[in-house]
C-alpha cells in the first residue's frame, strides 16, 4: 500500500515537471504586474507633485499608456504578460503549490488569489483591447462590479464578504511587508547581497503601501454594501484619491506613490526569483 501511494506521488510531480511553461508564464507575469504598479506609482507620484500626473488606477494607467511614444507596444507586452500571471494567481488559488492550506488564513489567501486571477485578467483583456482597437472599456469598475452584486439575492451581504477579504488580503500583505516573510518564498540561494537588500527593502515597502491601500478599497465596498450604494464603491484611484485629501495628504500621497513604485520593483524581482512549486524548476 505504501509502495503505491509512494508510486502515485512520483507519477504526480513526474505531470507537474512536464509544465515548466506555467512557471515562465508566472515569472513573466509577475513582472508585468510590476511595470504596472510601477507606472500607477509614477502617476500618482507627478499628482502628489503637481506636474501634470494624476491619481489613477490600471485602467486609466493603461489610457494613459496608450498615448505614450511606443505606448501601443508596451500594452501588449503587459496585456500577454498578464496573461501568465492570471494562469499563475489561478493555480495558487485551485492547487495551492504553497500549501497555504485549508484554515481560515489559507482560505482568505487562496479567495484573494481568486480574486486576484478574476481582476488581472480584467487588466489583461483591457490592455489588449487597447492595443488591439485603441479603446478600453469605459466607466468605473468598481462601481460595475458593485451595482452587479448588489443586484443578485443577499447582494448586500456578498459585496461586505468581498470587502472583508480585500481587508484581510490587505492585512496579510501588509504584516508580511512588517515582517518581511515574504522572503521565504524567494530563491535567496541564487541572489547576491544587492538584489537580497533591494528585495527586502522594496518588498517591505510595497507590501505596506499596497495593504494600506487595499485595506482601504475593501472598507469602502463594506460601505457600499452597507448603504446598498454602488457610487461608493472606489478602486486604486479613489484610495489614493481618499489619501490626498486627509491632513498633509499631498505627502502621504507621495509616501505612497512611492511604496507602489517599491513594489513594482519587488515584483520584477519575484519574478526572477520566487520559488514556483508547480512544474520543473526554470
Amino acid at each position: 500500500m505504501a509502495g503505491r501511494q509512494e508510486a502515485k506521488q512520483k507519477a504526480r510531480e513526474t505531470k507537474e515537471e512536464t509544465k515548466p511553461w506555467i512557471r515562465r508564464f508566472g515569472r513573466i507575469g509577475y513582472m508585468s504586474q510590476g511595470i504596472v504598479y510601477a507606472l500607477i506609482g509614477i502617476l500618482a507620484l507627478f499628482a502628489a507633485f503637481q506636474a501634470g500626473g494624476k491619481t489613477t488606477d490600471t485602467g486609466g494607467m493603461l489610457q494613459e499608456l496608450a498615448g505614450m511614444p511606443f505606448g501601443n507596444m508596451l500594452l501588449w507586452l503587459i496585456g500577454i504578460g498578464l496573461v501568465g500571471y492570471v494562469c499563475w494567481d489561478a493555480i495558487l488559488a485551485i492547487k495551492d503549490p504553497n500549501r497555504e492550506g485549508n484554515g481560515v488564513k489559507g482560505i482568505i489567501i487562496r479567495i484573494g488569489y481568486g480574486i486576484s486571477t478574476v481582476i488581472y485578467a480584467s487588466i489583461a483583456f483591457n490592455a489588449i483591447r487597447f492595443a488591439a482597437t485603441n479603446h478600453g472599456s469605459g466607466g468605473n469598475s468598481e462601481q460595475s462590479l458593485s451595482a452587479k452584486l448588489l443586484s443578485y439575492p443577499f447582494g448586500e451581504w456578498l459585496m461586505g464578504a468581498v470587502g472583508l477579504i480585500i481587508i484581510g488580503y490587505g492585512i496579510y500583505e501588509f504584516f508580511s511587508g512588517m515582517t518581511g516573510t515574504f522572503l521565504v518564498r524567494f530563491k535567496t540561494a541564487e541572489m547576491n547581497k544587492h538584489e537580497k537588500r533591494v528585495a527586502l527593502h522594496a518588498g517591505r515597502v510595497g507590501l505596506i503601501s499596497r495593504g494600506i491601500v487595499f485595506g482601504m478599497v475593501g472598507f469602502f465596498f463594506v460601505l457600499t454594501a452597507f448603504h446598498s450604494n454602488p457610487d461608493e464603491a472606489k478602486g486604486l484611484d479613489g484610495a489614493l484619491a481618499e489619501v490626498s485629501q486627509q491632513p498633509f495628504g499631498r505627502w502621504l500621497l507621495g509616501i505612497v506613490s512611492i511604496g507602489f513604485i517599491l513594489f513594482g520593483i519587488y515584483s520584477i524581482i519575484r519574478g526572477r526569483y520566487e520559488k514556483m512549486s508547480f512544474g520543473k524548476n526554470t
